[in-house]
């Protein structure tokens, strides 16, 4: 079976690829035509971009000595020699860049010949520019985060027509500790970047960089940690161990961590169907199963808890809260709790951790907490939230008519009339 993650699959000519879906692309963007002749990570990564504009170019919004701050500071600075040593080879060659993001899709580092470098210039594949799926559309690095996964984009699958000239190659970067996204590692170049070798490449840096920080910060024994933020399914790591549950034994794991008092069946229940669903005999049944994935060294009964040390990372972000902590609180926080789940104890703590993290960063009036949260899925549409970034960058400042855009945008969308303020901001 072909690699989903591959562009071209082997004796596939690539100037015919590119013409088929450059149809596909145009079909799209005219016609609303549904893209079936692309692969099925670009076409759902195209209905995601579908409301940018496909001529745009990404936003800056890091410059000068914020930049230099923020990436001295970043847990992926580490490793940047790492990066060079794996891929500098390759980015001073005159045909590739390497490139590195955050979380968040922001560029850090982009590396290579200076020729290559002033060409990635005309569409911002510079430091400090944001290159998530949100501000790029689809490409390798901003894809690779939204779908947690090391991918290709290959010429006309870009989103975005100024940089369809372009291949990359890109994988996700994880705190080994904590299962948290950091951000990916990138090389890019022509089309000849469309092959095994590439993706294989990025993959193993990837994995050194983990290996490298892991080893700088060892995972302590016999402590578990739950990721589960911004995905609808749950990891479980311990004792060196990776353990993905399903969606229903992910929102058990999640309000059990919520509840470290222990719950009952019926409570669980409570919070799993809700009032009117209420099925004692498959909550127990999936709790059993449950206890199996885990071992019964980590989940008890009457009341059902976890035993042990189990962190998570929407726990920390609680933690870091009480702590008057928003920008900790935000680093941690990766995305919504269990965002596909309608369990009544998941939708109320989600909302819960959504609402107090928005809350202590409007209150902050912070613009890079306010940039980073605008970031945000929860952050994307808050109307409120870019109100206060622009009123929190100064007038020159290169974010500012990006945030007075997005309230212009959402105040229509809202059928809200224009802000007086912003007139005489």
């Amino acid at each position: 079976m072909a690699d989903p993650w591959l562009a071209l699959e082997f004796g596939v000519d690539p100037a015919e690829r590119i013409a088929q879906v450059g149809a596909a692309h145009e079909a799209f963007l005219t016609a609303g035509a549904p893209p079936h002749r692309v692969r099925e990570v670009v076409r759902r990564s195209w209905e995601r971009s579908a409301r940018l504009d496909p001529e745009a170019t990404p936003p800056v919004d890091l410059t000068d000595d914020a930049l230099a701050a923020y990436r001295a500071a970043h847990p992926l600075a580490r490793v940047l020699p790492l990066f060079r040593d794996l891929l500098g080879g390759i980015a001073q060659d005159g045909e590739h860049l390497m490139a590195v993001c955050d979380a968040y899709g922001r560029l850090l580092w982009v590396e290579g010949h200076p020729g290559v470098l002033r060409h990635a210039e005309r569409m911002n594949f510079v430091p400090g520019a944001r290159w998530d799926e949100t501000h790029a559309g689809t490409n390798a690095p901003g894809t690779a985060l939204a779908v947690d996964h090391s991918v290709q984009i290959f010429a006309t699958e870009h989103f975005s027509r100024p940089v369809q000239r372009w291949t990359c190659a890109a994988a996700p970067i994880h705190d080994p500790a904590t299962g948290l996204l950091l951000g990916a590692v990138d090389i890019t170049g022509g089309d000849h970047l469309a092959n095994p070798q590439s993706l294989a490449l990025v993959r193993a840096t990837a994995r050194a960089a983990e290996a490298q920080l892991a080893a700088a910060r060892p995972i302590e024994p016999g402590v578990a940690f739950v990721t589960a933020l911004g995905r609808d399914e749950a990891e479980l790591r311990v004792d060196g161990r990776r353990i993905r549950l399903g969606r229903r034994h992910s929102e058990l794991l999640v309000l059990l961590l919520h509840h470290p008092e222990g719950r009952t069946g019926e409570q669980l229940g409570l919070d799993l169907y809700g009032d009117d669903r209420l099925h004692p005999v498959t909550l127990r049944a999936e709790l059993s199963r449950l206890r199996r994935v885990l071992g019964p060294e980590l989940l008890d009964s009457r009341p059902y808890r976890l035993r042990g040390t189990v962190r998570a990372d929407f726990t920390t972000v609680a933690a870091r809260l009480d702590q008057g902590d928003p920008g900790g609180a935000l680093d941690a926080y990766s995305g919504p709790l269990l965002p596909g789940s309608d369990a009544p104890g998941v939708t109320r703590l989600r909302r819960l951790i959504d609402g107090q993290l928005r809350a202590a960063v409007l209150a902050g009036a912070n613009p890079t907490l306010l940039a980073a949260w605008t970031a945000t899925p929860a952050g994307a549409d808050d109307l409120a939230a870019w109100q206060a970034l622009a009123r929190a960058l100064p007038a020159g400042a290169p974010r500012r008519p990006l945030a007075l855009a997005r309230v212009d945008q959402l105040s229509e969308e809202y059928d809200l009339p224009r802000a007086t303020w912003l007139q005489r901001s």
